[in-house]
């Protein structure tokens, strides 16, 4: 495997994906494709699961708002448009199927879900990592890519057997491989592997990834002056439905989204144990811009590394200063710190503490488990991930200063060079 590019403003482009984007721009200069239409959006998946009952409808604005900055703002290239309208039919099927599940079977929402680990650490501070251990635990449940692209049975599947969501998991998978290799070696999105369930906010069209992989700075802004307790409900809900599908005594979520709405998720999940993850923040900064630009060149040909930089220095800084905030207002007890250099180091000794302090057993068939993992999910399987904070016109010293707070609050160390 080689290195990631740094060439962002290039991105990779496979031979018919160059031939489809011509075409679709061929089409769109007669008038044929283009915008996105939400109630075109509303009535494909009405047809695509003849299903019409989406119950409360409060999603519908947060979509309008999402669709109005991609159509706007995005500029996405003519597949990133497929992309994007496919993957919001998903959604909206999704909620569609899911509306008729648990109006058959009610009982779903009396479901406890038991213990929750939830890893709520900056991007790149080895959540990742972290995460798929937690997961090996054999009373573990964690959300499995192929639960968050389709939590619902889809027709023809039983509880017991969800075969055509795996091989549709396995296709996505290989489609991501495909379109970009390089995203895929920061990122590997592995079909049964532990997922981030942030894929389960965004069916509700309220969550950080579209920014994460679009340039929609109107949604952005409008996304942070909103109340997401819906959202996060309807995260419990989903998270029901997955755990009548296979139950466990325990859960791990994990997404650094949760850093903005700990609060929110404190009251939602009023059981959970939040461990934050901590590193040096010029490394993980460096890092996570890299993958936010590789996966913006997925969708778009115009990938603008400064005005990356410049929204995602200051919302990492909110995340901060937000997730901080909620620690200190009376919910300190819940929150466990992991440094990042520990965790690599030491993986069992941090795997301990954290269940120690959730007050869950880590002996015999865990730890064996967990061992597992850790031989398994070695560094650079797929490529070598090549970052640096000056492709984004950033340096050592304003990173240093604009997160001095947060590193002193943590007692986060300097990561030495590699």
């Amino acid at each position: 495997m080689g290195e990631t590019s740094t060439e962002y403003g290039q991105p990779y482009r496979p031979l018919p994906v160059s031939i489809a984007n011509r075409l679709g721009r061929l089409a769109a200069s007669c008038g044929i494709g283009g915008r996105l239409n939400v109630d075109g959006l509303l009535a494909a998946a009405r047809r695509k699961t003849r299903l019409s009952d989406f119950g409360d409808e409060w999603f519908v604005e947060p979509l309008q708002v999402l669709v109005r900055a991609i159509n706007e703002e995005a500029r996405l290239t003519p597949v990133g448009y497929a992309l994007q309208k496919t993957r919001i039919i998903s959604a909206l099927s999704i909620r569609l199927r899911a509306e008729r599940l648990l109006k058959k079977h009610p009982e779903i929402l009396d479901i406890d879900l038991g213990g929750i680990v939830l890893i709520a650490g900056l991007q790149r501070t080895a959540t990742t990592m972290l995460h798929r251990l937690i997961a090996a635990h054999p009373d573990m449940r964690a959300v499995r890519t192929w639960e968050a692209l389709n939590p619902v049975p889809l027709p023809g599947e039983t509880r017991a057997d969800p075969g055509r969501r795996l091989r549709l998991a396995r296709l996505a998978q290989k489609t991501i491989a495909f379109l970009s290799p390089d995203f895929f070696a920061v990122h590997p999105v592995e079909h049964d592997a532990p997922e981030e369930d942030v894929l389960l906010l965004d069916l509700s069209f309220m969550s950080q990834t579209p920014e994460a992989t679009m340039h929609v700075p109107s949604y952005a802004d409008w996304l942070e002056r909103q109340d997401h307790t819906r959202s996060y409900e309807y995260l419990r809900n989903l998270l029901k439905l997955l755990h009548w599908q296979r139950a466990a005594g325990n859960w791990v979520l994990k997404t650094p989204v949760h850093m903005e709405h700990l609060d929110l998720l404190l009251k939602v999940f009023p059981n959970a144990v939040v461990v934050q993850t901590h590193r040096d923040p010029k490394k993980s900064t460096a890092s996570f811009l890299s993958m936010v630009a590789h996966s913006r060149g997925i969708l778009s040909d115009h990938v603008d590394v400064s005005e990356i930089a410049g929204h995602w220095t200051r919302k990492i800084r909110r995340m901060m200063e937000r997730s901080i905030r909620a620690r200190n207002a009376g919910h300190a007890g819940r929150f466990i710190d992991v440094s990042y250099c520990d965790l690599v180091a030491e993986p069992l000794r941090e795997l301990r503490r954290i269940y120690r302090h959730a007050g869950i057993e880590f002996s015999g068939d865990a730890v064996k488990a967990a061992e597992a993992v850790s031989r398994r999910n070695t560094k650079n399987r797929y490529g070598r991930h090549v970052y640096s904070l000056d492709s984004f016109g950033l340096s050592a010293e304003e990173i240093d200063r604009r997160y001095d707070f947060y590193r002193r609050e943590y007692r986060i160390p300097d990561e030495p060079a590699t």
